[in-house]
């Protein structure tokens, strides 16, 4: 058979094809972007028209009355959310940015003291996460230089955990990881960094950003201390969607760093003293009045979570990822085109990571022939097929039009460098 043929009958034994009808997709191009911001699901719409709706018709009341009241609506969502990284419900909030609950988290954990004072990141991480790292580090009055370590890499593209564990020291307070390495798709191995950091007396957490809604997670029994994430990505709840956090059930005693009237009591909320009653358990770590038209999409696409269940998800992504790489090595290798991301199904995401030095310019020639990748720099083409509205076929029509951009070098007629958003 020929891969258009193998693709065909992937999508006629496919069990969740039939949910591409749920999303509206882009006319007439193939959609590999969904890494960094998911398609449109149209119960995500529903849900968000739901909510103008009810502000319309209820107005003020709309907090605590119609068929989904606003003050409870993040708490309607965690039993769903939590699915998706194997916790409890109670131990997750739909809330803020993930830079924002980034703060929070080392807002509450990191306590440097004399003997611990290390916040350990590692060198491959979204700035983002540094940035953020970086201004804990300053705000207890330390020094970057003196108390942040970064894992390093050996090759520029993946973390090993003999690396990760060597940086694991007993002057360590905390450490951010991420689950999934955003350039070149590589998953650490959650499990055993959580059981050397604990072996240590380390608290660890994980930014899951790249991983949410496309690989199954069991934070609550790994014991996990906490996880932050962004849903517009796999989770597909919008440009600017609210975010997410975990906190393990064992540390729901501790005050928020970042302490905001959404994290009280509710039954307490509205009697506005000045004495912080903290919610019970995750709920305590918001900070602010939830943004409703940016929560809303949310509850839709959990929807099509909860009936198709992550481990389906997972299923399909390995499947999908795994021909495109076939492709990339059979079609793509002699042009020069690096397939960076590891091997093993264990140790990769959701997407595929490609390295060539014109990366830049052959993502607009990609582009040039509708087909919407994403470019990280310096030089990865980052690819990633979605289980909820990606077809094999699609897979293999980008590969054909990228081995041509490629066998033509249409890509030579655009500068290597990259747009203002890449």
């Amino acid at each position: 058979m020929t891969t258009r043929e193998h693709a065909r009958k992937l999508d006629e034994q496919d069990l969740l094809a039939s949910y591409r009808q749920e999303f509206t997709l882009p006319d007439g191009k193939l959609y590999m972007d969904g890494n960094s911001l998911g398609l449109a699901p149209k119960r995500g719409e529903k849900a968000l028209f739901q909510v103008v709706e009810s502000w319309k018709e209820h107005a003020i009341d709309g907090w605590t009355e119609g068929e989904n009241p606003w003050f409870t609506y993040t708490e309607a969502l965690n039993a769903s959310m939590a699915k998706l990284i194997g916790a409890k419900a109670h131990e997750v909030m739909v809330t803020g940015s993930i830079t924002v609950n980034i703060h929070q988290m080392l807002s509450t954990f990191y306590q440097p003291t004399n003997e611990r004072s290390i916040l350990l990141v590692d060198e491959l991480n979204f700035p983002s996460d540094i940035y953020a790292a970086e201004s804990h580090v300053k705000l207890r009055g330390l020094q970057p230089e003196k108390v942040l370590r970064k894992v390093a890499s050996e090759d520029g593209y993946t973390l090993s955990l003999e690396a990760i564990s060597a940086a694991l020291t007993e002057e360590v307070a905390v450490v951010l990881l991420p689950s999934v390495l955003y350039r070149s798709g590589q998953l650490l191995d959650i499990q055993k960094i959580t059981a050397l950091a604990h072996e240590r007396g380390i608290i660890v957490g994980f930014d899951l950003a790249h991983s949410i809604g496309s690989i199954p997670h069991d934070l609550h029994a790994i014991g996990v201390d906490f996880a932050v994430w962004c849903n517009y990505k796999y989770v597909n709840g919008g440009p600017g969607s609210v975010g997410g956090l975990y906190i393990h059930e064992r540390h729901h005693h501790k005050l928020p760093g970042l302490a905001g009237w959404f994290g009280s009591d509710k039954a307490k909320q509205f009697d506005m003293s000045h004495d912080f009653t903290k919610a019970s358990d995750a709920g305590a770590y918001q900070i602010g009045t939830p943004h409703m038209f940016s929560l809303a999409p949310i509850k839709g696409s959990l929807e099509l979570f909860d009936e198709v269940g992550i481990d389906a998800i997972r299923e399909k992504s390995l499947q999908l990822t795994t021909l495109l790489r076939d492709m990339v090595e059979q079609r793509l290798s002699k042009f020069g085109v690096k397939d960076v991301t590891p091997i093993a199904n264990e140790s990769r995401g959701g997407h595929i990571a490609l390295a060539h030095p014109e990366a830049a310019r052959i993502c607009k020639a990609l582009k040039e022939a509708n087909v919407i990748p994403d470019f990280r720099a310096p030089d990865i083409i980052r690819l990633a097929p979605i289980s909820f509205y990606t077809s094999f076929e699609e897979v293999v029509g980008m590969v054909e039009r990228l081995e041509k951009i490629m066998q033509e070098e249409t890509y030579k007629k655009f500068s290597n460098e990259r747009n203002v958003v890449a």
